[in-house]
């Protein structure tokens, strides 16, 4: 008698021990899957996060080309603080991306390769003409994108990132406009005194 209780006491803990897998599953089977969130996020919301990773890049290698390249002091200072606020946003986007299952770019755009290679060639006032005339074109799209993606978005997290990275851009803009006109007058001076 005593081996039967000992027979039925293993199975009884045989059949306990191999359910518990099946019961772990269950539990863990309702929580998120770190591929889960991607399949809740608007296709809005992930193409906004791809394409602000994408500009914001593009940003921070114009910004290190306008550092090198720029003749005139204020279009470096402002290439710095491209590559400066820039840097800071992608590494938050980057973060905010990774937590919604959104894989961003890690190499600049053909377009975007483009324009590189082309201000690469230009140095001086044409440098500076050419890369603050970008810059105005791009925040003004930028502005325009943040802002209705912080009217508009799903996400609460991508909508705040917009809300909160908004302000920062219009203000780029504001000084690329600002020095725009000043590398254009310095290079019509130029032009005149030749």
């Amino acid at each position: 008698m005593h081996k039967l209780k000992s027979v039925v006491g293993r199975f009884a803990l045989g059949a306990a021990l191999a359910s518990l897998p099946l019961a772990l599953m269950a539990q863990t089977s309702s929580k998120p899957s770190p591929s889960t969130p991607e399949g809740r996020i608007s296709p809005a919301d992930k193409k906004f996060v791809v394409q602000a990773a994408q500009g914001g890049m593009a940003e921070v290698e114009l910004g290190k080309l306008a550092t090198e390249k720029a003749s005139s002091d204020e279009v470096k200072k402002f290439g710095q603080r491209m590559v400066d606020d820039h840097t800071k946003a992608g590494d938050q986007l980057k973060e905010l991306a990774s937590s919604k299952g959104i894989q961003v770019p890690d190499k600049l755009s053909p377009k975007d390769q483009m324009t590189k290679d082309r201000l690469s060639k230009l140095s001086g006032e044409q440098f500076d003409k050419a890369y603050m005339s970008d810059m105005v074109k791009d925040h003004t799209q930028d502005v325009s994108d943040f802002r209705r993606e912080s009217a508009s978005g799903k996400d609460a997290d991508v909508k705040n990132f917009a809300s909160a990275t908004l302000p920062t851009l219009q203000d780029h803009l504001r000084q690329a406009k600002e020095l725009a006109p000043s590398s254009r007058s310095a290079s019509n001076n130029m032009k005149g005194s030749q």
